[in-house]
C-alpha cells in the first residue's frame, strides 16, 4: 500500500500543501475550522507526519530528557528515582510532551548527551565540575540540575538535605544512641567524606552538624561511616559488614531508604531484632518504607512534587532561554514509626 503523502491530503482537503504542513507543525496558524477539516481528512486517510521531518522544521522534538548516571535497570531498582519520574511525567502529560531516560550510552554518559533528540534535560546529581556539564553547555539546550550543588545562570531542585540529616541524626541522638553506623551512598571517594559533594556533601554535614551538638564527630569510635551501593542490595552488604565487626552499633542511620530496607533484611535473616537490638532510620519516604516489618522511621522528602517543580521549570527554560534560573529548595519531614526505639 503506498504511503499516503500530504500532497494527497492537500488535494483530498482541498486546501494547499502549506496549510497541511501547519496543520501538524503551526497549528496556531490555521483558524480553528480549517484546522479540524485537514486533521479528519488525514484520519481517514490513515496519515501521520515523519516525525523527522517534522522535528528538522520547528527544531522541536517534543520530548524531554532524564539525565540519569546508571543504566537504567540499576536506576530502576530505586523507589526514590521512579517516584521523581512520576512527578516529571505528570507535568510532561500535562504539557503535552514525551520523557526519555537517557542513561550512559556504552558507559559514556557524554555521548548519550550528543545523540540524545530531546529539548532538554533534567541532570540527577551531576556536578559542575564534570565533564558533562560541560558538554551539556556545548550542546546548548536548556537543562535543569537536580539533587547538585546550585550554580549562578542554571535552574536548580534540591530538598533541604541537611536540614533532613541532621534531623536524622539528631533524633538518634536523643533516643540516646551514641554508637551509631551510618551507612552512606557510594562516593567514589572511599568513604573520604570530605571530598563529597553535591547532596552527599549536604547529608554527611547535617550529620556531623548534630553529631558535634552532642559532643561526638565522625571520627568519633562510636560512629562509623560505611559506603554502599544505593540499593536493596547495597543495604544487606552494609549492614553484614558493620554486624560482623567486633564493634556493633544500636542505631542505622541510612542515607536512603532503600538502603535501610535492605539492612532489614540482612538483620532479619541474621535473626537480629529491629528496634530492639539495633534501630534504623532513613531517608526518602518511598512507598515501600511503610510496608515494611517494621515500619521504616525516615526522613520525607517530596520527591514526586521535585520531579513536578524541575519539569516545570526545564519546560519554561525551553519557552524562554532568557527566564531567569530560579534556585528551588523544598522542605523535608521526620517520619516516626516503628523501626527506631529509644536506647536504655
Amino acid at each position: 500500500m503506498a504511503k499516503v503523502t500530504i500532497a494527497e491530503i492537500a488535494r483530498r482537503a482541498g486546501v494547499s500543501k502549506t496549510a497541511v504542513s501547519f496543520a501538524f507543525n503551526y497549528p496556531e496558524r490555521l483558524s480553528e475550522e480549517t484546522l479540524q477539516h485537514i486533521l479528519r481528512v488525514a484520519e481517514e486517510a490513515g496519515y501521520a507526519p515523519d516525525p523527522v521531518a517534522s522535528n528538522l522544521k520547528t527544531r522541536r522534538t517534543g520530548c524531554i530528557g532524564i539525565l540519569v548516571p546508571q543504566p537504567i535497570p540499576i536506576m530502576t531498582r530505586n523507589p526514590h528515582t521512579l517516584a521523581f519520574i512520576e512527578g516529571v511525567g505528570d507535568v510532561c502529560h500535562e504539557a503535552g510532551l514525551s520523557l526519555m531516560l537517557v542513561p550512559p550510552l556504552r558507559g559514556n554518559l557524554r555521548r548519550a548527551i550528543v545523540r540524545a533528540a530531546v529539548d532538554g534535560f533534567l541532570t540527577m546529581g551531576l556536578e559542575t565540575f564534570k565533564a558533562t556539564m560541560v558538554v551539556l553547555q556545548q550542546r546548548g539546550v536548556p537543562f535543569v540540575m537536580v539533587d547538585s550543588d546550585p550554580t549562578p545562570d542554571i535552574p536548580c531542585v534540591n530538598i533541604d538535605d541537611e536540614a533532613g540529616a541532621y534531623a536524622a541524626m539528631s533524633y538518634a541522638l536523643q533516643n540516646g544512641h551514641r554508637d551509631i553506623a551510618i551507612l552512606g551512598i557510594r562516593s567514589g571517594h572511599h568513604g573520604d567524606y570530605r571530598k563529597y559533594a553535591g547532596t552527599l556533601h549536604r547529608r554527611i554535614t547535617g550529620y556531623a552538624r548534630a553529631l558535634d551538638e552532642a559532643g561526638l564527630s565522625l571520627e568519633d569510635p562510636g560512629v562509623r561511616l560505611v559506603e554502599v551501593e544505593c540499593d536493596a542490595e547495597g543495604g544487606h552488604d552494609g549492614f553484614h559488614a558493620v554486624w560482623g565487626a567486633r564493634w556493633r552499633p544500636t542505631a542505622i542511620v541510612a542515607m536512603a531508604d532503600i538502603i535501610a530496607v535492605g539492612a532489614m533484611r540482612a538483620a532479619r535473616a541474621l535473626g537480629v531484632g529491629v528496634p530492639d537490638d539495633v534501630s534504623l532510620i532513613g531517608y526518602d519516604d518511598v512507598e515501600p518504607s511503610a510496608l515494611t516489618c517494621p515500619a521504616l522511621t525516615t526522613i520525607r522528602q517530596p520527591t514526586i512534587e521535585k520531579g513536578r517543580v524541575a519539569a516545570g521549570l526545564l519546560i519554561q527554560r525551553i519557552e524562554d532561554e532568557e527566564h531567569r534560573a530560579e534556585h528551588v529548595t523544598l522542605p523535608v519531614e521526620l517520619i516516626e514509626r516503628q523501626s527506631f526505639a529509644r536506647r536504655g
